[in-house]
């Protein structure tokens, strides 16, 4: 009952890793945790000693999603230390700052940089952990995309298309991996780390929402652990947003 969660030290992973760590499972306990970084190796350890803290199970593991050997090394160190995979969250990504109407600044190599962080990570995940995603009770993937998609308005043109694409691998793995589960949560703007020195910026766009207050990083965990525990859900997407899109 291992759960990966990509990205797991800061922002949306940390919660995700904190919420999957105490979430309590048919014998008691709550999933042990491979929390896995590629730069972040403080943070992911700070994630760890939280959740060991509060009495969960969780390792650090330190790996390049964008390159298929590392992640197959990833989900080989995670089964032999943790044990086999059946949660697994793509929530590693990244974006580049590029007003939209900028077409020039918006390259091929930022496209090819965004696609292998954003999207062909998840594949590799996926792909490595499938055969004990298949054989768990109920393996569940959850990847992080955005709602950026539906407006077609993010940080850059190639970020948004790069989202899009991981929806398309959402519902094309639901029916790949099958019996094991695959859905998708879209975030609106969540204050991450990404909006450092914009943080007022971000707090003004996030006043659009609805509900009358901003999108945090626990929602989104909620929702993640949502799509984990119900078992008859997969290849479906929920927005995240307070309404900052309707």
């Amino acid at each position: 009952m291992t759960a990966v969660v990509t990205g797991g030290g800061t922002g949306i992973g940390r919660a995700v890793s904190e919420a999957l760590a105490g979430l309590r499972g048919p014998d008691g306990a709550g999933h042990p945790v491979a929390v896995v970084y590629s730069r972040s190796a403080d943070d992911a350890a700070a994630t760890v000693a939280a959740i060991r803290a509060a009495g969960g199970t969780a390792e650090a593991f330190r790996a390049d999603v964008t390159d298929d050997e590392a992640v197959r090394g990833l989900m080989a160190a995670v089964r032999d230390r943790l044990g086999p995979v059946s949660v697994l969250v793509n929530n590693a990504g990244g974006t580049e700052h590029i007003p939209l109407d900028d077409l020039e600044a918006e390259d091929d190599e930022v496209f090819e940089r965004l696609f292998r962080l954003n999207t062909l990570s998840a594949w590799h995940c996926a792909r490595a952990a499938a055969a004990d995603l298949r054989a768990a009770d109920d393996g569940c993937v959850v990847n992080v995309g955005s709602a950026s998609v539906s407006s077609g308005r993010g940080s850059s043109v190639p970020y948004v298309v790069s989202k899009a694409a991981l929806s398309g691998l959402t519902r094309s793995l639901a029916n790949a991996l099958a019996p094991a589960r695959v859905n998708e949560v879209w975030p609106g703007l969540v204050l991450t780390r990404w909006w450092a020195g914009k943080e007022e910026q971000g707090r003004a766009l996030a006043a659009n929402a609805i509900v009358g207050r901003e999108t945090t990083v626990d929602d989104v965990a909620a929702a993640v652990v949502g799509l984990v525990t119900s078992r008859a859900i997969t290849g479906q997407t929920i927005t995240i947003d307070g309404g900052q899109t309707l």
